[in-house]
Protein backbone atom coordinates (compact mmCIF):
# COMPACT_ATOMS: atom_id res chain seq x y z
CA UNK A 1 0.00 0.00 0.00
CA UNK A 2 0.94 3.46 -0.38
CA UNK A 3 3.29 4.76 1.99
CA UNK A 4 0.96 7.51 4.60
CA UNK A 5 3.61 8.23 7.34
CA UNK A 6 3.34 11.88 6.67
CA UNK A 7 -0.46 11.41 6.20
CA UNK A 8 -2.64 10.85 9.05
CA UNK A 9 -5.81 9.03 8.42
CA UNK A 10 -8.28 11.19 7.28
CA UNK A 11 -11.43 11.97 9.42
CA UNK A 12 -14.52 10.53 7.60
CA UNK A 13 -17.14 13.23 9.16
CA UNK A 14 -17.75 15.53 7.17
CA UNK A 15 -19.37 18.07 8.86
CA UNK A 16 -16.91 20.54 9.73
CA UNK A 17 -14.56 20.25 6.92
CA UNK A 18 -13.83 22.98 4.80
CA UNK A 19 -14.86 23.75 0.99
CA UNK A 20 -12.00 21.94 -0.87
CA UNK A 21 -10.72 19.92 -4.08
CA UNK A 22 -11.08 16.15 -5.15
CA UNK A 23 -10.47 14.44 -8.31
CA UNK A 24 -12.17 11.69 -9.39
CA UNK A 25 -10.65 8.08 -11.03
CA UNK A 26 -11.84 4.81 -12.44
CA UNK A 27 -8.68 3.08 -9.48
CA UNK A 28 -7.78 3.52 -6.55
CA UNK A 29 -3.89 2.05 -7.54
CA UNK A 30 -1.50 2.89 -4.88
CA UNK A 31 0.43 4.98 -7.87
CA UNK A 32 -3.17 7.08 -8.55
CA UNK A 33 -4.16 7.92 -4.81
CA UNK A 34 -0.38 8.55 -3.96
CA UNK A 35 -0.11 11.03 -6.93
CA UNK A 36 -3.82 13.08 -5.49
CA UNK A 37 -2.58 13.20 -2.28
CA UNK A 38 1.01 14.39 -3.47
CA UNK A 39 -0.93 17.57 -5.18
CA UNK A 40 -2.84 18.36 -2.42
CA UNK A 41 -6.11 16.34 -2.65
CA UNK A 42 -8.04 14.26 0.12
CA UNK A 43 -11.19 13.25 -1.24
CA UNK A 44 -11.51 11.27 -4.47
CA UNK A 45 -14.90 9.75 -6.17
CA UNK A 46 -14.91 6.72 -7.56
CA UNK A 47 -16.08 6.30 -11.15
CA UNK A 48 -17.33 2.24 -11.88
CA UNK A 49 -16.12 -0.02 -14.13
CA UNK A 50 -19.44 -1.55 -16.46
CA UNK A 51 -19.39 -5.31 -17.87
CA UNK A 52 -20.90 -3.80 -21.10
CA UNK A 53 -18.75 -1.04 -21.67
CA UNK A 54 -20.61 1.94 -21.03
CA UNK A 55 -17.25 3.20 -18.93
CA UNK A 56 -16.16 6.84 -18.04
CA UNK A 57 -13.04 7.45 -19.44
CA UNK A 58 -10.07 6.77 -17.57
CA UNK A 59 -6.89 4.01 -17.90
CA UNK A 60 -7.61 0.52 -17.10
CA UNK A 61 -7.29 -1.30 -13.55
CA UNK A 62 -7.03 -4.33 -11.64
CA UNK A 63 -9.95 -5.96 -10.53
CA UNK A 64 -9.10 -4.89 -6.78
CA UNK A 65 -8.83 -1.07 -7.49
CA UNK A 66 -12.11 -0.24 -8.76
CA UNK A 67 -15.61 -1.64 -8.33
CA UNK A 68 -18.04 -3.16 -11.02
CA UNK A 69 -21.81 -1.49 -11.21
CA UNK A 70 -24.50 -2.63 -13.55
CA UNK A 71 -27.98 -3.84 -13.42
CA UNK A 72 -28.14 -6.38 -11.09
CA UNK A 73 -24.59 -6.21 -10.28
CA UNK A 74 -23.69 -4.21 -6.47
CA UNK A 75 -20.28 -4.32 -5.07
CA UNK A 76 -21.08 -5.58 -1.49
CA UNK A 77 -20.31 -4.08 1.65
CA UNK A 78 -17.00 -5.50 2.18
CA UNK A 79 -16.15 -4.69 -1.60
CA UNK A 80 -16.95 -0.63 -0.83
CA UNK A 81 -15.45 -0.73 2.58
CA UNK A 82 -12.16 -1.99 0.76
CA UNK A 83 -12.17 0.72 -1.18
CA UNK A 84 -13.08 3.29 1.37
CA UNK A 85 -9.36 1.81 3.36
CA UNK A 86 -7.26 1.70 0.23
CA UNK A 87 -7.93 5.73 0.09
CA UNK A 88 -7.93 5.96 3.85
CA UNK A 89 -4.32 4.29 3.40
CA UNK A 90 -3.44 6.94 0.85
CA UNK A 91 -4.66 9.66 3.36
CA UNK A 92 -7.46 10.41 1.16
CA UNK A 93 -11.50 10.11 2.07
CA UNK A 94 -13.30 8.26 -0.86
CA UNK A 95 -16.75 10.29 -0.57
CA UNK A 96 -18.92 8.80 -3.35
CA UNK A 97 -19.59 6.89 -6.13
CA UNK A 98 -18.83 9.34 -9.20
CA UNK A 99 -21.75 8.66 -11.31
CA UNK A 100 -24.58 5.80 -12.75
CA UNK A 101 -24.02 4.51 -16.02
CA UNK A 102 -27.08 4.34 -18.63
CA UNK A 103 -27.20 0.58 -18.32
CA UNK A 104 -28.37 1.19 -14.59
CA UNK A 105 -30.96 3.44 -15.05
CA UNK A 106 -32.20 4.28 -18.90
CA UNK A 107 -35.20 1.53 -18.32
CA UNK A 108 -36.38 3.60 -14.94
CA UNK A 109 -36.06 6.56 -17.38
CA UNK A 110 -38.02 5.36 -20.23
CA UNK A 111 -40.61 3.28 -17.93
CA UNK A 112 -39.37 -0.20 -19.53
CA UNK A 113 -39.94 -3.40 -18.96
CA UNK A 114 -36.76 -4.03 -16.50
CA UNK A 115 -37.31 -0.94 -14.44
CA UNK A 116 -37.63 -2.71 -11.34
CA UNK A 117 -34.38 -4.56 -11.54
CA UNK A 118 -32.71 -1.47 -11.69
CA UNK A 119 -34.62 0.01 -8.79
CA UNK A 120 -33.47 -2.64 -6.76
CA UNK A 121 -29.80 -2.23 -8.24
CA UNK A 122 -29.99 1.08 -6.99
CA UNK A 123 -31.62 0.72 -3.64
CA UNK A 124 -29.48 -2.10 -2.68
CA UNK A 125 -26.43 -0.02 -3.86
CA UNK A 126 -27.40 2.92 -1.91
CA UNK A 127 -27.51 0.59 1.36
CA UNK A 128 -24.33 -0.69 0.77
CA UNK A 129 -23.04 2.79 0.76
CA UNK A 130 -24.14 3.63 3.58
CA UNK A 131 -23.22 0.93 5.62
CA UNK A 132 -19.50 0.70 4.08
CA UNK A 133 -19.50 4.80 5.20
CA UNK A 134 -19.16 5.91 1.84
CA UNK A 135 -22.03 9.21 1.90
CA UNK A 136 -22.53 10.46 -1.86
CA UNK A 137 -24.20 8.71 -4.69
CA UNK A 138 -23.91 10.70 -8.05
CA UNK A 139 -26.15 10.38 -10.83
CA UNK A 140 -27.12 11.70 -13.92
CA UNK A 141 -30.68 10.98 -16.08
CA UNK A 142 -29.58 11.33 -19.40
CA UNK A 143 -30.22 8.95 -22.60
CA UNK A 144 -27.02 7.38 -24.08
CA UNK A 145 -26.58 6.66 -27.46
CA UNK A 146 -28.68 9.48 -28.83
CA UNK A 147 -26.48 12.25 -29.72
CA UNK A 148 -22.80 12.28 -28.94
CA UNK A 149 -21.85 14.50 -25.41
CA UNK A 150 -19.15 15.66 -27.76
CA UNK A 151 -18.64 16.19 -31.46
CA UNK A 152 -14.95 17.17 -31.33
CA UNK A 153 -12.33 15.95 -28.82
CA UNK A 154 -9.34 18.09 -30.82
CA UNK A 155 -10.47 21.65 -30.18
CA UNK A 156 -6.99 23.60 -30.23
CA UNK A 157 -6.81 25.65 -27.11
CA UNK A 158 -3.67 27.81 -26.10
CA UNK A 159 -0.28 26.28 -26.62
CA UNK A 160 -2.10 23.73 -28.97
CA UNK A 161 -3.74 22.02 -25.83
CA UNK A 162 -6.63 20.38 -27.15
CA UNK A 163 -10.22 20.36 -25.68
CA UNK A 164 -13.45 19.09 -26.01
CA UNK A 165 -15.78 20.70 -28.51
CA UNK A 166 -19.81 20.63 -29.07
CA UNK A 167 -21.45 21.97 -32.04
CA UNK A 168 -24.77 21.38 -33.04
CA UNK A 169 -24.28 21.71 -36.90
CA UNK A 170 -21.74 18.74 -37.08
CA UNK A 171 -24.72 16.12 -36.52
CA UNK A 172 -27.00 15.01 -38.88
CA UNK A 173 -30.52 15.56 -38.22
CA UNK A 174 -30.13 15.78 -34.40
CA UNK A 175 -33.70 16.31 -33.42
CA UNK A 176 -34.59 13.49 -35.63
CA UNK A 177 -35.50 10.15 -33.49
CA UNK A 178 -32.96 7.90 -34.03
CA UNK A 179 -33.54 4.43 -35.41
CA UNK A 180 -33.49 2.22 -32.14
CA UNK A 181 -35.84 4.65 -30.54
CA UNK A 182 -39.22 2.23 -30.23
CA UNK A 183 -41.27 4.81 -29.84
CA UNK A 184 -42.28 8.67 -29.22
CA UNK A 185 -41.74 10.26 -25.32
CA UNK A 186 -42.92 13.12 -23.97
CA UNK A 187 -41.42 14.92 -21.68
CA UNK A 188 -44.41 14.96 -18.70
CA UNK A 189 -44.04 11.32 -18.81
CA UNK A 190 -40.50 10.99 -18.39
CA UNK A 191 -41.41 13.42 -15.41
CA UNK A 192 -43.75 11.16 -14.07
CA UNK A 193 -41.02 8.45 -14.16
CA UNK A 194 -38.46 10.39 -12.41
CA UNK A 195 -40.56 11.39 -9.68
CA UNK A 196 -41.51 8.03 -9.30
CA UNK A 197 -37.77 7.15 -8.75
CA UNK A 198 -37.52 9.85 -6.17
CA UNK A 199 -40.16 8.93 -4.36
CA UNK A 200 -38.64 4.81 -4.59
CA UNK A 201 -34.97 5.64 -3.87
CA UNK A 202 -35.07 8.99 -1.50
CA UNK A 203 -36.49 7.28 1.61
CA UNK A 204 -33.89 4.28 1.34
CA UNK A 205 -31.34 7.10 1.08
CA UNK A 206 -32.11 9.00 4.12
CA UNK A 207 -32.04 5.73 6.18
CA UNK A 208 -28.97 4.83 4.93
CA UNK A 209 -27.41 8.37 5.31
CA UNK A 210 -26.15 8.58 1.67
CA UNK A 211 -27.26 11.77 -0.48
CA UNK A 212 -28.01 11.48 -3.97
CA UNK A 213 -26.74 14.04 -6.39
CA UNK A 214 -27.95 15.10 -9.94
CA UNK A 215 -25.93 16.30 -12.89
CA UNK A 216 -27.05 18.19 -16.14
CA UNK A 217 -27.97 17.29 -19.02
CA UNK A 218 -24.79 17.58 -21.40
CA UNK A 219 -25.12 19.65 -23.27
CA UNK A 220 -27.66 21.35 -21.40
CA UNK A 221 -30.43 24.01 -22.93
CA UNK A 222 -32.09 22.03 -25.48
CA UNK A 223 -35.82 20.46 -25.25
CA UNK A 224 -34.76 17.30 -27.04
CA UNK A 225 -32.41 15.11 -28.89
CA UNK A 226 -32.49 12.27 -30.93
CA UNK A 227 -36.12 12.33 -30.25
CA UNK A 228 -35.67 11.96 -26.05
CA UNK A 229 -36.49 14.47 -24.40
CA UNK A 230 -33.57 16.26 -22.18
CA UNK A 231 -34.92 17.17 -18.66
CA UNK A 232 -32.49 18.52 -16.64
CA UNK A 233 -31.44 21.09 -19.43
CA UNK A 234 -32.21 24.32 -17.06
CA UNK A 235 -32.45 26.21 -14.07
CA UNK A 236 -35.87 25.43 -13.64
CA UNK A 237 -35.64 21.73 -14.15
CA UNK A 238 -32.80 21.48 -11.35
CA UNK A 239 -36.07 23.68 -9.40
CA UNK A 240 -38.12 20.67 -9.98
CA UNK A 241 -35.96 18.31 -9.13
CA UNK A 242 -35.18 19.81 -6.01
CA UNK A 243 -38.92 20.38 -4.79
CA UNK A 244 -40.50 17.50 -6.64
CA UNK A 245 -39.95 15.34 -3.60
CA UNK A 246 -37.99 17.16 -0.74
CA UNK A 247 -35.55 15.46 0.60
CA UNK A 248 -32.54 16.26 2.98
CA UNK A 249 -31.00 13.14 0.90
CA UNK A 250 -30.93 14.50 -2.36
CA UNK A 251 -29.08 17.67 -4.15
CA UNK A 252 -27.38 18.78 -7.04
CA UNK A 253 -24.07 17.63 -8.70
CA UNK A 254 -23.49 21.43 -9.55
CA UNK A 255 -21.64 21.41 -12.55
CA UNK A 256 -20.60 24.88 -13.59
CA UNK A 257 -19.53 24.09 -17.05
CA UNK A 258 -22.71 22.94 -17.91
CA UNK A 259 -24.97 26.12 -16.07
CA UNK A 260 -22.29 27.68 -18.02
CA UNK A 261 -22.86 26.90 -21.17
CA UNK A 262 -26.85 27.81 -20.46
CA UNK A 263 -27.13 30.68 -22.34
CA UNK A 264 -29.60 32.65 -20.19
CA UNK A 265 -27.84 30.73 -16.80
CA UNK A 266 -26.16 33.06 -14.54
CA UNK A 267 -23.28 30.39 -12.97
CA UNK A 268 -23.09 32.81 -9.29
CA UNK A 269 -26.63 33.66 -8.74
CA UNK A 270 -27.38 29.49 -9.59
CA UNK A 271 -24.52 28.82 -6.54
CA UNK A 272 -26.56 31.37 -4.31
CA UNK A 273 -29.85 29.98 -4.93
CA UNK A 274 -28.93 26.35 -4.59
CA UNK A 275 -26.13 27.12 -2.28
CA UNK A 276 -28.29 29.04 -0.10
CA UNK A 277 -31.16 26.12 0.63
CA UNK A 278 -28.14 23.65 1.29
CA UNK A 279 -29.01 21.76 -2.42
CA UNK A 280 -24.94 21.40 -3.57
CA UNK A 281 -23.65 18.28 -2.41
CA UNK A 282 -20.37 18.58 -4.65
CA UNK A 283 -19.39 20.80 -7.38
CA UNK A 284 -18.20 20.03 -10.99
CA UNK A 285 -15.14 22.92 -11.50
CA UNK A 286 -15.33 22.47 -15.01
CA UNK A 287 -14.30 25.87 -17.37
CA UNK A 288 -15.91 26.34 -20.77
CA UNK A 289 -15.98 29.16 -23.74
CA UNK A 290 -19.33 29.69 -25.21
CA UNK A 291 -22.61 29.09 -25.04
CA UNK A 292 -25.63 26.21 -26.72
CA UNK A 293 -25.06 25.30 -29.49
CA UNK A 294 -21.41 25.52 -29.63
CA UNK A 295 -18.97 25.57 -26.93
CA UNK A 296 -15.64 24.02 -25.94
CA UNK A 297 -14.11 22.91 -22.35
CA UNK A 298 -10.79 25.06 -21.87
CA UNK A 299 -8.23 25.81 -18.70
CA UNK A 300 -9.70 26.86 -15.33
CA UNK A 301 -7.80 30.08 -15.92
CA UNK A 302 -8.81 30.75 -19.49
CA UNK A 303 -9.33 34.13 -19.72
CA UNK A 304 -11.88 33.84 -22.44
CA UNK A 305 -14.20 31.95 -20.20
CA UNK A 306 -17.99 31.80 -19.61
CA UNK A 307 -16.85 32.84 -15.69
CA UNK A 308 -14.94 33.52 -12.84
CA UNK A 309 -13.71 30.93 -10.74
CA UNK A 310 -12.42 33.01 -8.28
CA UNK A 311 -16.33 34.46 -8.11
CA UNK A 312 -17.38 31.25 -7.98
CA UNK A 313 -15.19 30.21 -4.97
CA UNK A 314 -16.24 33.14 -3.08
CA UNK A 315 -19.97 32.75 -4.05
CA UNK A 316 -19.86 29.01 -3.04
CA UNK A 317 -18.42 30.31 0.45
CA UNK A 318 -21.06 32.77 1.14
CA UNK A 319 -23.73 30.63 0.50
CA UNK A 320 -22.19 28.15 2.84
CA UNK A 321 -21.26 25.18 0.74
CA UNK A 322 -18.21 23.11 2.27
CA UNK A 323 -17.84 20.70 0.01
CA UNK A 324 -15.75 19.21 -2.77
CA UNK A 325 -14.99 20.74 -5.64
CA UNK A 326 -13.70 18.52 -8.84
CA UNK A 327 -12.21 19.45 -11.96
CA UNK A 328 -13.89 16.66 -13.56
CA UNK A 329 -12.70 17.64 -17.45
CA UNK A 330 -9.27 18.66 -18.50
CA UNK A 331 -7.68 19.78 -21.73
CA UNK A 332 -5.26 17.36 -23.29
CA UNK A 333 -1.76 19.04 -22.78
CA UNK A 334 1.38 17.71 -24.53
CA UNK A 335 3.38 14.15 -22.35
CA UNK A 336 0.15 13.23 -20.81
CA UNK A 337 -1.67 10.37 -20.13
CA UNK A 338 -4.98 9.12 -20.66
CA UNK A 339 -6.09 10.19 -17.73
CA UNK A 340 -4.49 13.79 -17.68
CA UNK A 341 -1.92 13.69 -14.21
CA UNK A 342 -0.35 16.99 -15.98
CA UNK A 343 -3.63 18.41 -16.66
CA UNK A 344 -5.13 17.62 -13.38
CA UNK A 345 -2.41 18.41 -11.59
CA UNK A 346 -2.41 22.24 -13.23
CA UNK A 347 -6.39 22.20 -12.13
CA UNK A 348 -6.52 20.91 -8.63
CA UNK A 349 -2.75 23.87 -7.93
CA UNK A 350 -5.33 26.57 -9.77
CA UNK A 351 -8.29 25.79 -7.47
CA UNK A 352 -5.96 25.30 -4.31
CA UNK A 353 -4.44 28.60 -4.74
CA UNK A 354 -7.64 30.30 -4.80
CA UNK A 355 -9.10 28.23 -1.57
CA UNK A 356 -6.08 29.54 0.09
CA UNK A 357 -6.51 32.83 -0.52
CA UNK A 358 -9.30 33.04 2.71
CA UNK A 359 -8.78 32.05 6.52
CA UNK A 360 -11.03 28.89 5.89
CA UNK A 361 -9.26 27.39 2.68
CA UNK A 362 -6.76 24.64 3.46
CA UNK A 363 -6.55 20.16 3.29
Amino acid sequence: MTDATHDERPRTDTEQLPLRTGLRTRTLSDERLAFCRQIGVRDVFLDHRSPRGDVFEDEGSGDDETITIDDGVVPSVSELVQARRRAEDAGLRLMGIQSLSYNVYGKIMLDKEGKESQLETIKQLIRNLGRAGIPILGYQWNPRGVVPMRTSQTARLRGGARGREFDIEDLDEPYEPVDELEREYTEAELWDNYEAFLEEVLPVAEEAGVRLALHPADPPTVEQLGGIPRLFRNFEAFRRAMEAVPSDAHGLKLCLGCFSEMPDADVEEVIAHFGERDDIVFVHFRDVVGTWPRFTETFLDDDRSNYDPVAAIETLRDAGFDGVVVPDHVPEVVGDTEWGHRSRAHAVAYLNGILSCSDDGGQ
